[in-house]
Parts: structure tokens; sequence; C-alpha cells
């Protein structure tokens, strides 16, 4: 069982940055992929961005691909998700997921993760 928490959402303007964090509880942090969801109002929940367990394998959504960054430190059982040139349509609440790791790379769709965040707030204004 692992619990995370998302943190560092807040209002930005168009252009800004933000970094995202994701503390996760538990000694088993290193062995679960990680990834991020996304979810606008009156929308599906979406992905962002996914990282395996020790960070070989990355991929992105193509909407954020270029602009957003997901690493992982592994010591502080930490995920973050670095957003730049952000644009209106980023708008969401943000949510960590995690999983165990699987030999088939981590996942992109919201049903293969077993672990969730409450979710932070993040708003672009234009």
């Amino acid at each position: 069982q692992v619990q995370l928490v998302e943190s560092g959402g807040r209002l930005v303007q168009a252009g800004g940055s933000l970094r995202l964090s994701c503390a996760a509880s538990g000694r088993t942090f290193s062995s679960y992929d990680m990834g991020w969801f996304r979810q606008a109002p009156g929308k599906e929940r979406e992905f962002v961005a996914t990282i395996s367990w020790g960070g070989g394998n990355i991929y992105y959504a193509d909407s954020v691909k270029g602009r957003f960054t997901i690493s992982r430190d592994n010591a502080k059982n930490t995920v973050y998700l670095q957003m730049n040139s952000l644009k209106p349509e980023d708008t969401g609440i943000y949510y960590c997921a995690g999983r165990n790791s699987s030999p088939f790379g981590p996942g992109r769709t919201a049903g293969q993760y077993n672990y969730w965040g409450q979710g932070t707030q993040v708003t672009v204004s234009s």
C-alpha cells in the first residue's frame, strides 16, 4: 500500500511555470511506475506523463511534449512534474498515480494505476 500527496498547484499566468510534487509513503516507492494525470471541468481524466520505476522509460501526452518534464527522486520518495510555457488549456486538477512496475513499461491509462493522490489544482489564466 502506498499513499500519495500532491502539492505545488496554484494560479499562474499563461507562459509561466510550475513544479508539482508528489510525495509517497511506504518503502516500496522505488518499485513503482508513477504517472501524472489531469482532469479539466466537464472532461475525463487524461494522461499527462509517466516514468518507470528507475526513470529509464518516460512518456508524455502529445499536448505537453516539449513543455513538461517528469522526474523522480527515489531517495526522497517523490515524483515531480515541471511544467513550462503553461497554457490556459493546461488548467485542471492534477493527480499523481502509482502502480507496481511492469515489464511492459509504465502505463498511459488511468485504469492501469492502483494508487492515487487527492489532486492539486492548477489554473492558468490567459
